[in-house]
């Protein structure tokens, strides 16, 4: 369980998880122990883990939220476990809710859309839809004064270019469009990069690459 961010507002944690390496991500409201989890993958037994090393994370820690970046089997395997024992909510893009609903039997209380804020007691995470890897997938954006940009990107983004599109040129232009002008447009080079799988990156570090991944197709 890593702290990959902590600033005076709150702390997210990251662990790798089941046979894909899922990245799940745990983000607590310092003030008030709000959480929201993101993506609970296909592994039980490693996400309760998770939870439990962010009990020292704020005052009367609880899951309020499980959040689902899209709808593909291996970032949902354990959802319906997670709501059973956290009694959380649930949010993901509106485009992958049923989707996620036929897979796991779990209702998808909050829809969300581009430009959506998704709030907890003492945080707000703004909602950036990536249209092409699945139709509703989302990306979380946090943002806290005097503290480096964090987006956590799902499938959609990754150190080296867009996620899977299957080959699908009308995808991939689509997902390449969204990551080009609702990420490296509108963040700063020092942006950090969380994907659903594999390790962390920044925007200065992918920035020089758009054209080489939009000349590849992938």
């Amino acid at each position: 369980m890593t702290v990959i961010m902590e600033t005076p507002l709150m702390v997210v944690r990251q662990r790798s998880v089941g046979p894909w390496d899922n990245n799940v991500f745990m983000i607590t409201a310092g003030d008030s122990g709000e959480q929201i989890l993101v993506d609970a993958a296909d592994d039980t037994p490693a996400i309760l883990e998770l939870i439990e090393s962010a009990r020292e994370d704020g005052p009367d820690p609880r899951v309020v939220l499980i959040m689902t970046t899209h709808s593909h089997e291996d970032h949902i395997e354990a959802l319906a476990d997670m709501v059973h024992t956290t009694k959380a909510r649930t949010a993901a893009g509106r485009e992958d809710a049923s989707a996620i609903e036929d897979h796991t039997g779990v209702k998808i209380e909050v829809l969300v859309d581009h430009g959506s804020m998704i709030e907890i007691a003492g945080l707000s995470l703004s909602v950036i839809s990536l249209r092409g890897h699945t139709p509703g997938s989302v990306a979380l954006v946090y943002q806290e004064e005097n503290q480096p940009t964090l987006i956590l990107t799902g499938d959609s983004l990754f150190p080296g270019g867009v996620g899977n599109t299957d080959q699908d040129p009308q995808r991939f232009t689509s997902l390449f469009t969204d990551v080009t002008t609702r990420i490296f447009d509108v963040y700063s080079d020092d942006t950090i990069i969380w994907p659903g799988h594999g390790t962390s990156t920044t925007l200065g570090k992918e920035r020089p690459h758009l054209q080489e991944w939009y000349k590849r197709g992938w």
